[in-house]
């Protein structure tokens, strides 16, 4: 006498939800994971920035983009391409852990003010921002900038964070890292940046389509001469 196998009670659909978002978050999580680490290492071919620079004017139809990126080692950039961003951007770069709480609560006071909008991102944050990331002042973006940035200083020491932000950064239109801008600006190299020149390319960071490293105006003059003051207020940082 045969007897009927127990039939599997059907998953609902919530329960099917559940399942399907579940392996989704856990492969979010493998793949940032595994792509933070191997970047500890290895120098990005591309950026998410740079990605949808390209959308944009292929879209728009500009026959005159170009995407100039060349990645350089940490001993071929000058001392004073990284004293600059960190004066001008970041000068607790080396104290916090991904996040300048204070910098940030200045931020939203100046911008709850009606002033002209300013950010408190840090240099980690930065560097999550422009690699994997879009711009934008949602809260789920900055969640994810948040993520990133976590990642990225639990995997990589400080000195990496800066040689990749100097790498991928965007110092004018479709120039990205400080050895193009180094060519495209001064005919030099990363490594023969000095303290003048580096502090003019820092200076157009916060805006390099509008503030323009090629032909400064006289506010990136006055930002350039503020970035060189506290470079040398800061002294040595040992980069």
């Amino acid at each position: 006498m045969f007897r009927r196998k127990p039939s599997t009670p059907a998953v609902s659909w919530p329960g099917r939800c559940f399942r399907w978002l579940r392996g989704l978050v856990l492969g979010f999580v493998l793949l940032t994971v595994a792509s933070v680490a191997l970047l500890r290492w290895l120098p990005p071919p591309i950026t998410s920035f740079m990605l949808i620079a390209q959308a944009e004017a292929i879209a728009a139809r500009r026959t005159d983009f170009r995407l100039n990126y060349h990645w350089v080692d940490w001993d071929g950039i000058s001392t004073s391409a990284k004293d600059a961003v960190i004066a001008a951007e970041d000068q607790g770069f080396f104290e916090h852990g991904g996040f300048d709480f204070q910098a940030i609560e200045q931020a939203w006071r100046h911008n709850q003010a009606g002033k002209r909008l300013r950010g408190g991102s840090t240099l980690s944050q930065q560097t999550a921002k422009n690699l994997f990331l879009y711009s934008g002042r949602s809260y789920f973006r900055k969640g994810l900038e948040a993520y990133f940035t976590v990642l990225i200083e639990a995997c990589w020491p400080k000195e990496r964070i800066l040689e990749v932000y100097l790498n991928i950064a965007q110092f004018g239109d479709g120039i990205y890292g400080v050895a193009e801008a180094a060519r495209i600006y001064f005919g030099k190299t990363a490594a023969h940046l000095d303290e003048k020149e580096a502090a003019l390319l820092a200076a157009v960071l916060p805006n390099p389509i509008v503030l323009k490293a090629g032909k400064p105006s006289a506010y990136v003059g006055r930002r350039q001469q503020w970035i060189v003051r506290q470079m040398r207020q800061l002294g040595d940082l040992g980069v």
